[in-house]
Parts: C-alpha cells; sequence; structure tokens
C-alpha cells in the first residue's frame, strides 16, 4: 500500500502525539512548525516541574474540563491519565504523584521527555520542518513561508494543532483564526484562562507587598473552595490558587457584575475562637501585635486587612475575625490572555465530527488547544492535548482508509 502523505501544522503535544499514531501506522509524515524548535510552550512548563497528568479518580478527572467534559470523554478515555504515565515511561522518563496529586517526571523536567520522544518520531521517519509558518489556504492547499521561500503543499490530509491564544511569544497566537471562518468553521471568542486578575491596590500596598505570597489560605468562588497559594502582584493576583478559581471569576466579570475572591487567612481556626482570642488582646497594642498574637497573622496578610477591610471593623474583635476568615479581594478584569497559562475558546465542537475532522473542510483536522476547551492546572492542560492528537491521528488513520492505531503506551 502506498503511504499517504500527512502534514502536522503545529509542533506542540498534540501535533506530536497525533504524528506518533500515523507514523506508526506506516505512513509519511511530516511535522511543520513556525519556531525555531517545536513544543516550545511544554518546555517552558517544565522549568518550574511539568505536570504531565494527575491521579485524581478519573470519574472526578474528566470532569475537570468543565462545558466541555462530555465532548471531550471518548479521547480521554482513549489515552487516560495512566496511559499518559505509562506513555511518558515508555520514554524513558520515570513518574512519581506529589502530595496535591499531580503527576511530575521524576527528573522534573520536560527536555529528556521531549528529546526522546523527538528520537522516537524521527525513528519512525517523522520529519520535522522548522520555521515553516502556516499562511492560510492556496491553490487548493496550505501555504507556507519558510527559509527557502513560499511554499505550497497539498497532503493527503492534514491536522491542525496550532495551541490557543496564550503565550504568542512561545507560537501560539490563533493568526490561524480568520483563514478558518472563511472557510465556514465556527470559532469561539477566544478568552484568558488560568490568568490572574488586576485589583487596585493602593500605592502603599503594591509598594510593600508586590511579589510576596500569600501561603495556607483557601480560597473560595463559584467554583467551590480550596485551599493553596498566591502571589499579590503590582496589577492584583496571580498563581495556582487564583488559577483555580479563574473560570469562574472571568464568567462573572464578563456579565458586568462585581467579582470578589473570597480568601480564608487562618483556615485551622473558627471565627467564633479568632473572635475570642483577638478580644484578649490589649487594646493599647498596636494592630499588627495584635493580630500577630490573637490570630497568628502577620506580613501580608496583615497589609491585606489594613487594605481592605474597614479600619473601624479592625478595632472590633468579632468583626476582624469574620474578615480573616472571609476576605473579598474585589477583582477589576483578567490579566491580559498573552500572559495566561491557557485559553478558553476555539474551534467550536459543532464544527467537528467524532473524528476531529473539521466538517466544513474534508481531510482537515484539528486537536489541542486549538478547540474550545479550558481546564485548570495540573496535568489537565497537557492530557487532553495529548488525547486529542491522540484521537485526531486515529480520525485521520479511519479517513484515510488504513485505520490507524493509537499512541500504544510503549
Amino acid at each position: 500500500m502506498k503511504k499517504k502523505q500527512i502534514s502536522i501544522i503545529g509542533g506542540g503535544p498534540a501535533g506530536l502525539m497525533a504524528a506518533e499514531v500515523l507514523s506508526a501506522a506506516g505512513h509519511a509524515v511530516t511535522i511543520y512548525e513556525a519556531m525555531p524548535t517545536v513544543a516550545r510552550k511544554f518546555l517552558l512548563a517544565g522549568k518550574s516541574g511539568l505536570n504531565i497528568t494527575h491521579s485524581e479518580d478519573y470519574v472526578r478527572f474528566v470532569a475537570r474540563f468543565g462545558k466541555a467534559s462530555d465532548q471531550l470523554r471518548a479521547a480521554l478515555d482513549g489515552f487516560k491519565p495512566d496511559d499518559v504515565r505509562a506513555w511518558a515511561e515508555g520514554l524513558g522518563t520515570e513518574t512519581f504523584t506529589g502530595s496535591s496529586g499531580r503527576v511530575f517526571p521524576k527528573v522534573m523536567k520536560a527536555s529528556p521527555l521531549l528529546r526522546a520522544w523527538i528520537a522516537r518520531l524521527e525513528a519512525h521517519g517523522v520529519s520535522i520542518l522548522t520555521r515553516h509558518r502556516w499562511t492560510g489556504f492556496e491553490d487548493g492547499g496550505y501555504a507556507f513561508e519558510t527559509p527557502q521561500g513560499h511554499r505550497v503543499i497539498h497532503p493527503d490530509a492534514a491536522l491542525l494543532a496550532l495551541g490557543g491564544a496564550s503565550w504568542p511569544r512561545l507560537g501560539s497566537n490563533a493568526a490561524w483564526v480568520p483563514w478558518l471562518h472563511e472557510k465556514g468553521v465556527s470559532i469561539a471568542p477566544f478568552r484568558p484562562a488560568n490568568c490572574g486578575f488586576d485589583v487596585d491596590w493602593s500605592e502603599t500596598f503594591r509598594d510593600r507587598f508586590a511579589g510576596k505570597p500569600l501561603k495556607s489560605v483557601t480560597a473560595t468562588s463559584p467554583a467551590g473552595t480550596f485551599p493553596g497559594e498566591f502571589v499579590i502582584t503590582r496589577h492584583g493576583i496571580e498563581g495556582s490558587l487564583v488559577y483555580a478559581h479563574s473560570a469562574a471569576l472571568r464568567d462573572a466579570l464578563e456579565t458586568g457584575n462585581p467579582a470578589s475572591l473570597l480568601v480564608d487567612l487562618a483556615p485551622g481556626r473558627s471565627a467564633e475562637r479568632l473572635s475570642k482570642d483577638l478580644a484578649r488582646q490589649d487594646r493599647k497594642g498596636s494592630f499588627s501585635n495584635r493580630l500577630r498574637k490573637g490570630a497568628g497573622l502577620d506580613g501580608v496578610k496583615t497589609g491585606l486587612l489594613r487594605e481592605l477591610a474597614k479600619e473601624t471593623d479592625l478595632q472590633d474583635p468579632s468583626k476582624l475575625a469574620s474578615h480573616v476568615k472571609s476576605l473579598p479581594i474585589p477583582l477589576t478584569r483578567p490579566r491580559p490572555i498573552t500572559e495566561a497559562i491557557s485559553s478558553a475558546g476555539g474551534i467550536e465542537w459543532s464544527a467537528l465530527d467524532d473524528g476531529y475532522m473539521l466538517s466544513a473542510i474534508p481531510g482537515l483536522f484539528a486537536a489541542g488547544e486549538m478547540l474550545d476547551w479550558e481546564a485548570p492546572t495540573g496535568g489537565y492542560l497537557l492530557t487532553a492535548c495529548v488525547a486529542t492528537g491522540n484521537a485526531a491521528g486515529v480520525g485521520i488513520g479511519k479517513w484515510l482508509g488504513f485505520g490507524g492505531r493509537p499512541a500504544i503506551p510503549q
């Protein structure tokens, strides 16, 4: 059987996984990547300890994708968190589960895994062409700007795996949106996800506490109540605990209504106990000393109470205890999407068939963060990217009539 020519446009995890599926089936795969190297966002994520997936119960895991959970379910069923771990270990990367349930490579880096992955793809005959930027459709094919000049290709099938709209300097700039719109593909507007928020801090608070972490707290929003920590920035707040609430807070702000993140500064103490302990403090003592002795709080937590609570409330033990247990941080807007870890929005699910092919453009498939889904940090993003890449690879194989086996962990 003659090999089919399959082009994958975008060299992130979704594109690389699809290349693994298709090359394993024995067909000619070429990856076109605009940047000088592939998977730059993947490597950046690995600098702080790469979360490759999460170990929580699978039923809970698949519910982490919000409105897109049902649409993603088939792809996730085809490449579950345990499959992600087995796949990584098949590439020589041992994994472990952290105290948070997140799964990490033991080396705590992305680069060894990526090097082994690329080596395996090249061993399967995959060609990786970097500095090849897709510029749209032309003459019934796909046009690129390359180091050798303008080029148009006509593959038997193609996959778009160009990412969303966050971190555009790493390659995901959503330049493809108008080209697909012109072809009749429905695309939901991109919005920041896993993002920080602006807060109108006073200049005094900003100058003193910007960059300071707020540790050992819980935070509440319509998304629920979660423990963790976040950071005060010059603009507002950011960090893993904020990201856990970002979708709910962003959606609330988009309605035009006020939105606040409620923070419990002393999760280990009840409001009643705090009120009694604070009432026992010498009223002549400074606020900082009374708060430190009565509630065990100091530093940025003390500063946050001064910043957000009324002065009269700070002098009342009962009201102060209430603020310690539920301090609303009023938000003004999400930080720009260019700063966000990921993005919501993208190609609508109604524009895809069950094999991840665009109904309006037969032979063209899509996967990864180009699609309209979002998830919190903690391994969910990467798992969904490789799972949809796997599913799209299988879909391409079926459409071309040669099957195409999933990327069975080796």
